[in-house]
């Protein structure tokens, strides 16, 4: 599996996904600190919200093979900057998540946006309800 690096907003879903991901019980879990689970890093929020956290997310970054933008649909805000994934020298993939309670016109503007940022291969998922999660896991397995 590649090591993934999770990136976005405070409550955007980086967290749930790498429960599912991981197969682990569905609780929500405030994420303090970079987090290293198996092959995945799971980086607080505030470290895209702030741009003095930029830093932390590229240093962290060399320990990653893919980094994972992820926005949830239900977020208008542009939260991370056109040509965000400049800063990193891995693959990166953009993540819609909360598409269960999504409009088509919210999670098309949020995939722009990830676009935007730099990602080059996007999914659309929900980990509540796990719809094209299996997609992502498949991704990240191979």
């Amino acid at each position: 599996m590649k090591k993934a690096m999770f990136i976005g907003a405070i409550g955007c879903g980086k967290t749930s996904f790498i429960q599912k991901l991981n197969e682990l019980q569905m609780t929500y879990n405030k994420t303090q600190t970079i987090e290293f689970y198996n092959n995945v890093i799971d980086t607080p929020g505030e470290y895209v919200e702030h741009r003095a956290m930029y830093s932390n997310l590229m240093t962290t970054a060399i320990e990653a093979d893919v980094i994972v933008l992820m926005q949830s649909a239900t977020d208008p805000r542009i939260v991370l900057p056109t040509g965000f994934s400049t800063m990193f020298t891995k693959e990166t993939i953009g993540v819609v998540t909360k598409t269960d309670i999504a409009t088509n016109q919210q999670i098309e503007m949020v995939t722009e946006r990830l676009r935007d940022a730099g990602a080059e291969k996007m999914f659309e998922i929900s980990a509540k309800t796990g719809a094209n999660v299996q997609q992502l896991i498949d991704y990240l397995r191979n």
